[in-house]
């Protein structure tokens, strides 16, 4: 269930009395954890405050009031005020740090805005809890049913039960508008409880589920992004990125969220390159533009202008002062390519980083010990 985001059923497995435990299983649930970096700052008069983040399922979070002072700790199980009933979460950030969160996302309301944390939860909540938890997978695949029943254009792609097993958050993706009040009424009566739908998008039902990206590591949007900014395919090109769509595309369909991490340096570095789209005139013949290696800040140019063959690498500098001239009407002899020509220009060879020997070591014939042990045995 953890790559579903929920750490919870680890925590019921593990003893959810023994903190450390608890805190060890919710650092290792990279859903948007938080690291506190001022726990070990001594509190100063004036930050002090009674309000607690709370982390639910996946990406889903919440600003509550320890109305009681309780003495809260990242990983505690606890149960909070919904509507109606009671929900179990689990906290996710304490203390003067939850103020600064709220600054950074322009949280600003009083302090009656709030829900309450009620108290740590306790068996029987757990024990409730983990029932709830249980019914999500088959609620979502018999909602799947019934939607797909009233021919409704949308996907519900993840179940949501609050911990007093009352209520219950469909989420679902839709490209246009849906009516679903049929929905609801038919959901209601097949699980007795209360239903909200909330639509989201490609890019969050791919944090909800979380996953593993190409580079590796877990996705961003599960584990950190939670605001989601448009990414374009200019931004490939600033990066002179291969507009291959099944490489730029991510797990949720759409161009990858990391296009756009490094498409600002690539700009501010651009700025004062020349027009790619100039064709520099020399007496051997005419270059072509073909691609740019941005931070070395290097031109590569070929005489065929729809081929890659023998390209030449040139610097920026000297691309700008060939231009120059020729809007003058004066054409050098050729292009004054970088010293490091070869280099750039040959293939990859193979250079031993790792301690290892040559790649051909195991083609070299072994030479025969017979001869030797016959020698020994002469002797």
């Amino acid at each position: 269930m953890i790559n579903r985001g929920y750490c919870k059923k680890t925590f019921i497995e593990n003893e959810p009395d023994n903190r450390d435990n608890a805190n060890k299983c919710f650092n290792t649930c990279a859903k948007l954890d938080v690291y506190n970096w001022v726990a070990d700052i001594p509190a100063s008069t004036g930050n002090d405050t009674d309000l607690t983040e709370i982390r639910f399922k996946n990406t889903r979070k919440g600003i509550y009031r320890n109305v009681n002072h309780l003495r809260l700790s990242e990983g505690d199980i606890v149960a909070v005020e919904s509507s109606p009933g009671h929900d179990i979460g689990i906290v996710s950030l304490t203390g003067p740090l939850v103020l600064r969160k709220m600054a950074v996302n322009g949280i600003s309301a009083g302090p009656d805005d709030f829900k309450k944390v009620y108290r740590k939860a306790k068996p029987a909540d757990i024990e409730k809890w983990k029932e709830a938890i249980d019914l999500e997978q088959s609620t979502m695949i018999r909602s799947r049913k019934i939607s797909a029943g009233l021919n409704l254009n949308m996907k519900i792609g993840d179940v949501e039960y609050q911990g007093d097993k009352t209520k219950a958050i469909f989420y679902y993706i839709a490209d246009d508008r849906v009516d679903f009040r049929e929905l609801i009424k038919l959901l209601a009566e097949e699980f007795r409880i209360r239903v909200e739908m909330k639509q989201i998008g490609a890019r969050q039902e791919a944090g909800r589920i979380g996953g593993i990206g190409s580079c590796g590591r877990e996705l961003c949007c599960s584990t950190w992004i939670s605001n989601f900014i448009s990414v374009t395919t200019a931004a490939a090109r600033y990066q002179e990125v291969s507009l291959n769509p099944q490489k730029l595309a991510g797990q949720c369909g759409k161009l990858k969220c990391c296009l756009n991490y490094e498409v600002l340096s690539y700009m501010d570095t651009q700025k004062n390159f020349p027009d790619k789209e100039i064709v520099l005139k020399t007496k051997q013949g005419e270059w072509y533009y073909q691609k740019t290696d941005v931070y070395r800040r290097i031109f590569w140019y070929s005489l065929d202008k729809q081929s890659m063959i023998n390209m030449i690498p040139v610097s920026v500098e000297k691309v700008k002062d060939i231009i120059q001239l020729n809007n003058r009407d004066i054409i050098p002899d050729n292009l004054d390519t970088l010293p490091e020509k070869k280099d750039m220009s040959g293939g990859f060879s193979y250079q031993n980083g790792a301690g290892e020997g040559s790649l051909t070591r195991f083609d070299r014939k072994k030479k025969s010990r017979k001869k030797k042990s016959k020698k020994n045995q002469q002797q």
